[in-house]
């Protein structure tokens, strides 16, 4: 994660023409004209989003519709010559157009030309808003990738707890939404068993939306034991996820130099990083 979001997956050009001066504007936020391509680029881009969140607004875009589509196209144009900058200047174009930000570029322009086809798929456009993930390198805070690097790895180690977890939770669901369903009946709005199961959801994540309730006091006393059961739920990811970050961040940074206590080594680290010495 930390590398795709540094944007390092393109190559810099290594002649020295057009190409190398466009890709530091665009790639190298380090740069004065690097720095100001971003910051309008972040701005176009929360214009962009917020037009399209206006649009979803029936009685603003009564009046402003068409401006609303104008704008768009214009937003799609420039990022699309963005885009395609983009691949001109690096030295690698399909390792970039691979890449996260490469994708996500790509994700931004095509909900508007899909639009032609499909009408409603333009308000997927709001996936641009993925695109702010470059203020990152604008506000120089690239450090904090770290951090979310050792929650990515913390949340992949425990993906096969979690994943039976959410199996056990499904299958407690489904059980629950069916006994209401034989205790409440039609009567009480537990019309099917799929319907039961969406109360059951919402009961155990203790949203409690309210559009359906028991009125039996057996099926009452079911409902209170589910949503006990809600509050025990939420503690298992939690205490799942936090044990795993304990242990990566105790591998990240359990590993010290005996030369010069540098820590900070990777699991695998043969090395220190500062003074070469073997660990």
């Amino acid at each position: 994660m930390s590398g795709s979001v540094k944007d390092n997956s393109q190559n810099k050009p290594p002649e020295n023409n057009w190409r190398n001066t466009l890709y530091t504007i665009i790639f190298e936020a380090d740069t004065p004209a690097g720095k100001l391509f971003d910051e309008v680029l972040i701005l176009t881009i929360l214009l962009s989003v917020i037009v399209v969140m206006l649009d979803s607004v029936s009685r603003v875009a009564a009046v402003y519709g068409g401006l609303f589509y104008i704008l768009e196209w214009i937003f799609t144009i420039l990022f699309t010559v963005e885009y395609l900058l983009r691949l001109i200047c690096v030295g690698r174009p399909l390792r970039y157009a691979t890449s996260f930000f490469g994708i996500i570029d790509l994700l931004a322009i095509l909900p508007t030309y899909l639009s032609l086809l499909l009408p409603g798929s333009r308000y997927l456009l709001v996936i641009r808003s993925l695109r702010l993930l470059r203020i990152f390198r604008v506000l120089k805070l690239v450090q904090y990738i770290g951090e979310a690097d050792l929650l990515m790895r913390a949340l992949s180690a425990s993906r096969r707890k979690i994943t039976l977890f959410l199996f056990t939770v499904l299958n407690l669901v489904v059980i629950l939404g069916s006994l209401m369903y034989v205790i409440e009946g039609a009567e009480s709005g537990f019309t099917s068993i799929p319907r039961s199961v969406y109360w059951a959801i919402i009961t155990l994540t203790t949203v409690g939306y309210g559009d359906i309730v028991p009125v039996t006091n057996l099926g009452q006393a079911l409902a209170s034991v589910i949503m006990i059961i809600g509050y025990s739920i939420i503690a298992v990811p939690t205490g799942i996820v936090t044990s795993e970050i304990t242990f990566a961040s105790k591998n990240l940074n359990g590993r010290v130099c005996q030369n010069c206590s540098f820590e900070g080594h990777d699991s695998d680290a043969k090395f220190c990083k500062r003074c070469g010495a073997e660990l």
